[in-house]
C-alpha cells in the first residue's frame, strides 16, 4: 500500500501544532485552503477546499478540490486520525477511502510531528500518480506549518 508519512520538529506546543490542522486560518495560511470545516472531535467533520489549478495532470486533471473526512479520533495536544477520507478533485471521479492521521510529542522544547496518510490501489495509475503529487505537497506544506507556528509562538 502506498501512503505519504514525515515527521518534523516543530517549535510550538502540541496543542498548537494539532490545532492547526483544525483552525480556518491557519489552514489558509499554511495548506493554502480557500475554506474550511474541521471539527475537533470525535464524528465531527473535516473538509477543505482548495482552488483548482489551472495546471492539469496526465492522470488526476487538475489539483485543488476538496479532501473530506470524519474525525474518529481527537485528543487534544496529541493525535487525530481521520477516516472514510476522499479527494474531490476539480474534474474526475474521487479518490479514497483514505485515512488521514498526526501525532505530536514533545520533542526538548519542541513538537515532534508525525504525519501519515494511506489508502491506494496499488494497480491505480491514477493512485500512484496521486501519492507522487501529494508527497511533494505534503512536504512544502508541513515546512510552511513550521513557518507558521514558529512566527507565531517565536514572539
Amino acid at each position: 500500500m502506498r501512503e505519504f508519512a514525515h515527521s518534523l520538529v516543530i517549535n510550538a506546543p502540541p496543542a498548537a501544532v494539532l490545532d492547526a490542522f483544525f483552525d480556518s486560518e491557519s489552514l489558509a495560511v499554511w495548506w493554502q485552503v480557500s475554506r474550511s470545516v474541521c471539527i475537533p472531535r470525535p464524528l465531527g467533520s473535516y473538509a477543505v477546499e482548495w482552488p483548482p489549478t489551472e495546471w492539469r495532470d496526465e492522470h488526476l486533471g487538475r489539483l485543488g478540490g476538496a479532501f473530506h473526512a470524519t474525525v474518529m479520533e481527537f485528543t487534544p495536544g496529541e493525535e487525530f486520525f481521520l477516516a472514510d477520507a476522499y479527494w474531490l478533485p476539480p474534474d474526475g471521479d474521487p479518490l479514497g477511502p483514505m485515512a488521514l492521521e498526526a501525532t505530536c510529542s514533545l520533542q526538548g522544547d519542541g513538537t515532534l510531528l508525525h504525519v501519515r496518510q494511506s489508502g491506494c490501489d496499488p494497480n491505480s495509475p491514477r493512485w500512484l500518480r496521486y501519492y507522487d503529487i501529494i508527497s511533494t505537497g505534503w512536504m512544502l506544506a508541513l515546512e510552511a506549518l513550521k513557518t507558521h507556528l514558529e512566527d507565531r509562538w517565536a514572539k
